[in-house]
């Protein structure tokens, strides 16, 4: 590969191969999804050093532009979803209305004892029996969030794993049992990427992620079930729209 010169004048090397991988981005040449050359290929062609092509790169990273999937190398970043905290929705749902195709990968379907903070949100007594799910919830066939779920033995025994690989928890209790999901309150906060989930969401160790903490209840403010769903957060943000008044 020809080295290609970058300019010996007041902006630093670093910033010119951002601006030309930038530019290279916004004209298509690498388009979302696509794998771009490796560090070792970008030292070659612009004849720098490995700092210089990772501080280009690092910015690139910080505004959304690229993201690095652990050992397998640097991607244009997939387009932001970008949800409304208007009303409760599904996995399915949120994705569906993105215009992407959603699927899921059931992990761990088990009975355990619970928490004392997650008998606290269910409702129930410390080290009462539960029924956990976890799982990997891909778009496009790509990982965008891994979340664990925790139900109450009435609601979790009504579920199979063959199901949550096929539907969501809202969709399967609302249509098969008639089991309404009528609300739920969230809290989002961002935490540090365990090296489990950096694996699973193909992010490096210790990567921010979006984590959205819900729970969810049917009629009678009756908790079905509290989750722990954390989102890469160069895949998905939150929007709210506030009124001063009214």
């Amino acid at each position: 590969m020809a080295m290609q010169r970058l300019s010996q004048g007041p902006t630093p090397l670093y910033h010119q191969i951002k601006q030309i991988v930038r530019a290279e981005i916004e004209r298509g040449t690498y388009q979302p999804g696509d794998r771009l050359p490796a560090e070792s290929e970008l030292i070659q062609r612009y004849g720098v050093s490995r700092i210089t092509v990772r501080q280009a790169l690092d910015e690139l990273e910080a505004e959304g532009l690229i993201v690095r999937r652990h050992g397998k190398g640097t991607y244009v970043a997939e387009k932001r979803i970008e949800q409304d905290l208007v009303r409760l929705t599904d996995f399915v749902e949120d994705m569906e209305m993105a215009g992407l195709a959603p699927s899921s990968q059931v992990l761990t379907f088990t009975r355990e004892p619970t928490s004392r903070a997650v008998a606290e949100a269910l409702a129930l007594p410390p080290g009462e029996e539960v029924v956990r799910v976890d799982r990997l919830r891909l778009a496009n066939g790509q990982p965008i969030a891994y979340d664990t779920t925790c139900l109450p033995l009435r609601f979790g025994l009504l579920l199979t794993e063959e199901m949550l690989a096929q539907e969501t928890i809202y969709h399967t209790l609302e249509t098969r049992y008639g089991i309404p999901v009528e609300e739920g309150t969230f809290h989002i906060t961002a935490v540090k990427a365990t090296p489990e989930q950096a694996s699973l969401l193909e992010v490096a160790p210790s990567t921010a992620l979006l984590l959205i903490q819900r729970i969810s209840c049917t009629t009678g403010n009756m908790p079905v079930y509290v989750q722990d769903r954390y989102y890469r957060p160069d895949r998905v943000s939150y929007r709210v729209s506030l009124h001063r008044h009214g």
